[in-house]
């Protein structure tokens, strides 16, 4: 293998590290862009230092991307918190025994939401909430079809895998049916929610009720085969292991060497405040960081990593573009209240397009604006050469 300056710079790194030499392997592979096994994965989160991790991460970050850190203008419709589910992670829904707690916004008033952005360079909207019985598969569709007249040109991502298990059960569809006819109307891609934890004992404790991992990959399956792509997720910090991390990471990695379909990895944090898990105690700042760090560099078929920055607060977003991370989501707005409730950082998040910008160039990237594919919608590198000589 002919080794290049920046492989040579990269194996001094590791050298210089005390327990560098026990990580060769892992940094050969990674320099001639080899996949790292199981084994491999759970060795990092074991015994790799979070400076030897970032390292890693970085190095394949930079490969992929550069400096180029993605965002882009989106705002959620969150339809109602009324859920026929009882996840004990969750502090965002009330059960349907109890609907009078929580909200249910009608169609006129989730139309409403998306007119009131007519006159703003929105490019996405994200459609994710609670499983209302009475919100089914016909009222979504029509939703998603009066959008799409309304607004033609705005992407409509919506619905996690635990919605439309549910939805497409409820009107005796199959999947494929049911995504077809979801696509049909308009809807152009999944967010990654709902996967949690694929383990089958954990997925028992703390979220017993609802779609299962298999069914989890079926639905995200069958969007990538109607030319749908979609995201994907991991709830972790909570009563989870480093192997159970490896092996969820590891059915996602093998559906994406068939298909291709998904877009980005997203790590999500347990966060403890307002649910039945709140005995278990949050993860460290240093372990979030170790987390998107592993991901980045076992997630070797995802083409970006993203650090959704409402969950972990403006600075910690920041903080993972050194971790591997490569995409902070989007401007979104101060509605989204599914992490707000569990406690994050952000109990108002809402960045503006400038204030995104601001933040990526001040951790020394590339603010890019992307559509929700990834399409670059404006590039940022002039300004931030601006903005780096302004700091001189």
């Amino acid at each position: 293998m002919k080794i290049h300056s920046k492989e040579e710079e990269l194996l001094s790194i590791i050298n210089s590290f005390e327990e560098g030499k026990h990580f060769n392997t892992i940094a050969n592979k990674i320099i001639s862009g080899q996949r790292i096994d199981n084994d491999e994965g759970i060795l990092l989160f074991e015994k790799a230092s979070l400076g030897l991790a970032a390292v890693f991460a970085n190095y394949i970050r930079e490969k992929k991307h550069g400096d180029l850190t993605y965002f882009n203008r989106n705002f959620h419709i969150e339809p109602t918190n009324v859920c026929v589910f009882s996840c004990k992670f969750c502090s965002y829904s009330r059960l349907y025994a109890h609907r009078d707690e929580g909200w249910q916004l009608s169609m006129e008033q989730m139309m409403n939401i998306v007119k009131s952005y007519d006159n703003k360079s929105i490019t996405e909207v994200h459609i994710v909430g609670g499983v209302h019985p009475k919100m089914n598969l016909d009222f979504f569709c029509d939703l998603i079809s009066q959008i799409k007249q309304h607004r033609p040109a705005l992407h409509i991502k919506g619905f996690t895998a635990v919605e439309l298990d549910y939805m497409f059960r409820k009107a005796k569809l199959t999947v494929e049916e049911g995504m077809q006819k979801l696509k049909d109307a308009g809807l152009q891609s999944l967010p990654g929610g709902g996967a949690e934890i694929f383990d089958e004992e954990i997925r028992q404790q703390i979220s017993a009720d609802k779609v299962d991992a298999n069914g989890w990959l079926k639905i995200h399956e069958t969007a990538h085969n109607l030319g749908m792509h979609t995201n994907a997720t991991i709830l972790y910090g909570h009563i989870e292991n480093y192997e159970h991390r490896i092996d969820h990471m590891n059915r996602l990695r093998d559906l994406q060497d068939i298909t291709h379909g998904f877009n980005t990895f997203i790590p999500l944090k347990f966060r403890n405040k307002n649910n039945d898990m709140s005995y278990v105690p949050e993860s460290s700042i240093a372990e979030d960081m170790k987390m998107y760090a592993v991901a980045r560099i076992y997630m070797d078929n995802f083409p970006h990593l993203k650090a959704y920055w409402p969950m972990l607060g403006r600075n910690n977003a920041q903080l993972s573009l050194s971790f591997g991370v490569n995409d902070i989501d989007g401007t979104i707005d101060d509605s989204t209240k599914i992490y707000s409730m569990a406690g994050s950082e952000e109990q108002t998040p809402t960045m503006t397009t400038e204030e995104l910008v601001m933040l990526i160039k001040q951790a020394k990237r590339i603010p890019v604006e992307r559509d929700t594919l990834y399409n670059v919608i404006k590039n940022y590198s002039a300004q931030q050469k601006e903005f780096d000589t302004s700091l001189n």
